[in-house]
């Protein structure tokens, strides 16, 4: 019975769906109102031949595997060699470079690929560059989060959406300015690149290592903030993993929480368990949620129908996520660029 429910949920779901096309021409929501859709792992060649075509294919979320190098100091690209390169980023600094360059390139060359792609493309819909820190930063290395903010600033410039922007010299924390939707519309955001930071599955599995990625990205924030320099900033910091309730309060010291307004965690387990994300639209946090094929009935994670990724997105947008992930990138623009409203 409980699968009987749910298909009908589905099916309410898909027919309510209302995508919202890029160039719309209506009032348009905030980022923190909307539900988007992401491409896990969108460096893998063998989803996309160049970096370039994922950032064709309309997603709203492209992720990026970053291994620190402290041999070469260099920021490698890659899903398990953390000494080496094995992406579709490209050697390509221009428009006319691109589709046609060597690949197995590092993070500057990603995103030198995207600087040249936004050249081409300068009213492209708002994309989060989700970046997993494989084994974390290596500030004794001079590969910390003040290089990583260095590199981004950069390559990117003003096209990067970064936490100042969202503070807009008015709000004393991130989360005092989430809580009053200072979010910006998705037109205002043409154009414009966001990254959030998540800790990788090396550095989790470090024994010797305590200080992973949120937590140093979180301490960086609020020193930055402390010394008036927020604007160097060019990430936001996610907490990562599905819970019940604020996981902040359980993970970081009172000095940093408020410097967390991203969350990142499994669907299923945020849909499957009950658990209440009204908390994050409640308070306009952006909630990405991965594993979408996996909510209950689950749908292929590779290529499941338009209809039901369409269902899928309507359903997790009921439930509050503002990035819906899976490994979809087979399907068409017209797919993966849809937008709906949250909650």
């Amino acid at each position: 019975m409980r699968v009987v429910r749910r298909l009908a949920a589905l099916a309410g779901a898909a027919a309510l769906l209302v995508a919202i096309p890029a160039n719309a021409r209506a009032a348009s929501p905030k980022l923190s109102e909307t539900t988007a859709i992401g491409t896990h792992n969108a460096y893998d060649k063998a989803k996309y031949t160049y970096f370039a075509q994922a950032l064709d294919s309309g997603a709203s979320l492209l992720e990026l595997d970053v291994y620190v190098d402290s041999l070469s100091h260099r920021w490698r690209v890659s899903h398990s060699n953390p000494l080496g390169n094995d992406n579709n980023c490209e050697a390509a600094k221009t428009p006319s470079e691109l589709y046609s360059k060597s690949r197995n390139q590092d993070l500057g060359s990603c995103l030198d690929n995207i600087a040249a792609w936004n050249q081409l493309h300068p009213d492209h819909p708002p994309i989060v560059f989700k970046v997993e820190m494989k084994v974390g930063f290596n500030n004794n290395a001079g590969l910390g989060p003040d290089e990583f903010d260095t590199l981004v600033s950069q390559k990117l410039g003003n096209s990067v959406y970064k936490p100042a922007d969202l503070l807009g010299g008015t709000y004393s924390s991130l989360d005092a300015a989430a809580r009053a939707n200072a979010w910006p519309s998705r037109d205002s955001l043409k154009g414009k690149f966001l990254f959030e930071l998540i800790p990788g599955t090396v550095e989790k599995s470090n024994p010797f290592d305590h200080y992973w990625t949120d937590q140093e990205y979180g301490d960086h924030l609020r020193d930055l903030y402390a010394a008036g320099k927020t604007a160097e900033a060019q990430a936001f910091p996610a907490v990562l993993g599905a819970e019940n309730g604020d996981p902040r309060t359980s993970r970081y010291d009172a000095s940093i929480r408020p410097w967390f307004v991203f969350f990142d965690g499994d669907a299923a387990t945020y849909v499957n368990n009950g658990y209440d994300t009204s908390f994050y639209s409640a308070n306009h946090y952006i909630l990405i949620t991965t594993g979408a094929d996996g909510v209950s009935p689950a749908i292929s994670s590779t290529n499941p129908t338009d209809a039901e990724v369409a269902a899928r997105l309507a359903l997790l947008a009921k439930d509050h996520a503002s990035i819906i992930t899976s490994d979809w990138s087979a399907k068409p623009a017209s797919v993966l660029g849809s937008v709906t409203a949250r909650g």
